[in-house]
């Protein structure tokens, strides 16, 4: 059996990992092993996809992601597998702050995502109208939730709390992780939790008659979710692990661990079917100059691009793949011979519509993590553009340095410039995330159901099919393995 990989990010090495651990492959009806042969196709000139790591002089240093949900346990097995486990570190549990009307304010710790249940943590970062509004609110009637379906975040958090909610934290939290404000995003698709409290909450109230509809609240669910985390065994760890020497310990050890042919600079573009398998436009060809033949293909790639490598062989695929849209964002690292007046915090989020300021969040990784503070000096990365704005593509390379800089500086009050400025990096991620907006969950049901009628022998995966973070990737990899053989 020969599979092919489209896709050397994270998502593609960990399936060509899978499929090495198989060894033989498949087995048929008749008991017999098909050897197998995994060929990785990527189009740019470096594997690791959306994690990169970048060898600053002092040390290698993500660009990309670097952090990963540690409470996911199956992923923490699946590093030690892989003889990682020594390599993981946690951060210094310092807090993070939020830049608002010109000033820093401490970011809440409590809440789901940055939603509160009530106004005592976040006081300080609204009106009192609002925080008598959130306070008020398991008064009010309840909103209309279906079991299983979703609700668009930044409109569900307005008409329950207020704006000043949604743009001064929610947004906030949530643009740091999926390149979006919270109008852009759905409940299910980026807080599964609090959805999954809400369908909770209405089965309870329909259990005898097992009504799939009713009205909940958002504090109740809120409030609900803050005294489940409360039960919570203590001594369990940090919440958030990172890797020494960044992602590259990852990919570069999955990609040398599975075996396969790995080729970089290598263009895909398109897919044509070939008897019972597939050929592959600007793939390999065999000794007698042949395309070579794959039974079986994985697409590890973006929604856009997976949609144009289906176009001619599943078409509905294809269309329904055109509905996903994607975040563009930049971030610029930075590293300063000295951190001497960096706040004692792991961060900064700038809230929507501050108007003296063009980054949108700033990690102090050197205070963050303290594998990074060991290095001396200052470690600072600066992350620009959210969905429906082009800064990542227009702004020069100069332009995002300087900008980093100065609202650094405003933010923190930290001069980079007479600290001194040892290293720069500037990464542009385009397309790095999809919009995981309140259709999207349904929409990669439809695309996996359509796929498996119209080309059995093709999987997608991917952050856009798993959802976001490394673990999610990871899970949906190695199930995408499980069931293409």
């Amino acid at each position: 059996m020969r599979v092919a990989i489209i896709g050397a990010g994270l998502a593609g090495l960990t399936c060509a990992y899978e499929l090495g651990q198989r060894g033989g492959g498949a087995v048929d009806a008749g008991g017999a092993v098909d050897a197998l042969n995994v060929d990785v196709y990527e189009a740019t000139d470096r594997i690791g996809g959306k994690l990169y790591t970048v060898p600053f002089e002092g040390g290698p240093t993500d660009m990309g992601a670097e952090a990963f949900m540690a409470r996911r346990a199956d992923a923490v097995e699946f590093f030690r597998e892989l003889g990682l486990g020594e390599s993981l570190v946690e951060p210094s549990g310092l807090g993070s702050l939020v830049y608002l009307d010109g000033r820093t304010e401490s970011l809440p710790r409590g809440g789901i995502m940055g939603i509160p249940s009530t106004s005592e943590g976040v006081a300080h970062l609204v009106s009192a109208e609002t925080a008598a509004r959130i306070d008020a609110e398991s008064e009010r009637e309840g909103f209309a939730w279906t079991v299983g379906g979703d609700m668009n975040v930044g409109a569900l958090v307005r008409e329950r709390y207020g704006d000043e909610v949604v743009d001064n934290i929610v947004t906030s939290l949530l643009g740091g992780v999926y390149s979006c404000a919270a109008d852009d995003l759905g409940v299910r698709a980026t807080i599964p939790q609090l959805a999954d409290e809400f369908d909770r909450l209405v089965r309870e109230q329909g259990a005898e008659q097992g009504s799939l509809h009713g009205t909940v609240h958002l504090s109740t669910a809120v409030r609900n979710l803050e005294n489940a985390r409360k039960q919570l065994p203590t001594g369990q760890g940090a919440v958030f692990n990172a890797f020494r020497d960044g992602y590259q310990e990852l990919y570069e050890t999955l990609a040398e661990a599975s075996g396969a042919s790995i080729y970089i600079d290598a263009f895909i573009s398109g897919i044509a079917r070939q008897g019972d398998g597939f050929t592959l436009k600007g793939g390999e060809r065999d000794e007698d100059g042949r395309d070579r033949v794959y039974d079986k293909i994985v697409l590890a790639v973006p929604a856009p691009t997976a949609a144009l490598l289906l176009k001619q062989i599943a078409p509905d695929v294809a269309a329904e793949l055109k509905s996903v849209q994607l975040a563009n964002s930049a971030v610029v690292g930075m590293r300063f011979a000295t951190d001497e007046g960096l706040p004692q915090n792991s961060g900064v989020l700038v809230a929507a519509g501050e108007q003296d300021v063009r980054a949108k969040a700033f990690t102090l990784s050197s205070r963050k993590w303290p594998h990074l503070a060991e290095r001396g000096g200052a470690l600072v990365r600066a992350s620009f553009g959210r969905f429906g704005d082009d800064v990542a593509i227009r702004a020069d390379e100069d332009d995002l340095v300087d900008w980093a800089l100065d609202d650094l500086q405003t933010v923190t009050g930290f001069d980079g410039r007479a600290a001194g400025l040892e290293e720069i990096y500037v990464q542009r991620w385009f397309g790095g995330l999809p919009r995981f907006d309140e259709q999207h969950l349904s929409t990669v049901a439809r695309v996996k159901e359509l796929l498996l009628h119209d080309a059995p022998s093709i999987r997608v995966t991917g952050a856009w099919a798993s959802g976001v973070g490394v673990p999610a990737v990871i899970a949906d990899a190695r199930a995408v393995v499980k069931h293409l053989l």
